[in-house]
């Protein structure tokens, strides 16, 4: 079956293209939520009586959540069905929004926000992913589905400054929570006649044991990234502990299969060599788009002095060029291999870091900043979907649930690394002055760029749609 064909069990065409629509919509609204407070952060903390650290720390806090629970996510899915976890999702992420529209003071913006939209991310975000993959086969029909997705999810991160600084600058930042409500409200439509191919399994295990290990191991390790900057044995000790209960979960899950049981995530998924490293470049694909974000935002307000709309107008160049990138996804798989794709896109991505920290610190304008964002969205837009395509097409259909969740969580574990780390650096003074340390910042996520494209040079030549390969 490809996507222009009708199936049996399935719509026809048509319907499949449309079904796209509310799935890459909630894929936008989730990832302009993870990026859209950078560009608020003077606003919000100014009328929240807060600082700009607290408003960071609310950021890392949705992502971070979302990291901790898209595996769970995942696994609900199987239990209770894809779309209905994805309405579900969408539901409770409304509610978050429409909270944090009218919070009074940091702490309630943390619960909607942070905790409410964190946790209906997680639910909603699994079956975007899986609902693809089981609906779109073949590497261009899945790789032109998961395009317009990544675009979208692309779009929403870097048009984020851009939307939100709209809003912000028009009305006010509470009306930026509203938009995501209003989003949702017709995603939620839309989202009634998306087709689950797969029929709930309500007698499916869930393992809540190892849910909540993996969830606060996950928490601990990046509460102590975040608590570099003010105790360095408090960080020490954070990380040790979160990896101390990754082991125990992975000791549980091992547990688990030898006794027979259903555990929350196979180890089998990790005995796929191709999955592994395309689990490694979406890891830091997202943790240098957020990264970014955070950092070229932050800089712009608290250095440059520009507002939200200005700081907004400049990311539009990152923008741009996740879009063409992203859009052309169908046209570029059937001309280049997905390990081509991702090592041109990492190596565009550095390149345009190193452009943007040469430009920006040798002139004072403002179109400096231009054509180091627009190479870097150029880049992200050129493997965030043949990354994805990679790892979800290394499984069949029965493990779609569990790799959706783990692939979910592993993007969104660098998107909350990447907010951690540069928050972390801006705010630690471990430069002489502050322009240094935005510009130590970038230079990390040079690092991670050289990173990501070591590991998708270890990719397979022949890594689309085949079957999975063991280490």
């Amino acid at each position: 079956m490809t996507a222009a064909e009708p199936t049996a069990a399935g719509p026809p065409a048509g319907a499949l293209r449309r079904m796209l629509i509310p799935l890459a919509l909630a894929q936008f609204i989730c990832s302009f939520a993870g990026s859209n407070m950078n560009v608020m952060i003077n606003d919000i903390s100014a009328d929240l009586n807060t600082t700009v650290q607290g408003v960071q720390i609310a950021i890392t806090i949705f992502l971070l959540v979302m990291a901790a629970l898209m595996i769970p996510g995942g696994k609900l899915t199987d239990r209770y069905g894809r779309k209905r976890c994805f309405l579900a999702g969408l539901i409770l992420y409304g509610i978050g929004a429409l909270l944090s529209a009218v919070s009074p003071r940091l702490g309630v913006l943390i619960l909607g926000n942070s905790i409410l939209e964190g946790v209906g991310t997680a639910l909603l975000i699994p079956p975007v992913y899986i609902l693809t993959t089981l609906l779109f086969t073949g590497v261009a029909a899945r790789a032109k589905a998961f395009g317009l997705i990544s675009a979208m999810g692309g779009v929403g991160a870097a048009a984020g400054p851009l939307i939100g600084g709209l809003i912000t600058s028009a009305l006010s930042w509470r009306w930026a929570f509203v938009f995501q409500a209003l989003v949702v409200a017709v995603i939620v439509v839309l989202g009634r006649k998306v087709f689950d191919p797969l029929p709930a399994d309500p007698t499916r295990r869930f393992d809540t044991r190892g849910a909540v290990l993996s969830a606060a191991g996950l928490v601990l390790i990046v509460a102590g990234i975040l608590a570099a900057d003010d105790n360095a044995w408090l960080m020490l000790a954070l990380i040790a502990a979160g990896a101390l209960l990754l082991y125990l979960f992975f000791r549980w899950v091992r547990t688990q299969e030898r006794t027979g049981r259903e555990p929350l995530l196979s180890t089998a998924l990790f005995r796929n060599r191709t999955s592994n490293l395309g689990l490694a470049t979406q890891n830091a694909q997202w943790l240098i788009l957020m990264g970014t974000s955070f950092t070229v935002a932050a800089y712009l307000q608290v250095v440059r002095g520009y507002d939200a709309i200005q700081t907004g107008v400049i990311f539009t160049a990152a923008t741009v060029g996740l879009l063409i990138t992203s859009l052309a996804a169908e046209r570029l798989a059937k001309r280049r291999p997905q390990r081509t794709l991702i090592l041109a896109g990492f190596l565009v991505t550095a390149v345009g870091v190193v452009v943007l920290l040469a430009l920006v610190a040798g002139t004072p304008g403002v179109w400096a900043f231009a054509p180091g964002l627009l190479l870097i969205g150029l880049g992200l837009g050129l493997m965030l979907t043949p990354s994805v395509n990679v790892v979800q097409s290394s499984f069949g259909d029965d493990q779609q649930g569990e790799i959706s969740g783990l692939s979910r969580s592993v993007s969104n574990l660098g998107s909350s690394l990447g907010t951690a780390i540069a928050g972390t650096i801006l705010v630690a003074g471990i430069t002489a002055t502050p322009q240094r340390a935005y510009g130590l910042a970038m230079a990390v996520l040079v690092v991670v760029a050289l990173a990501g494209l070591w590991a998708a040079s270890k990719l397979p030549r022949a890594t689309a749609g085949g079957p999975p390969r063991a280490i």
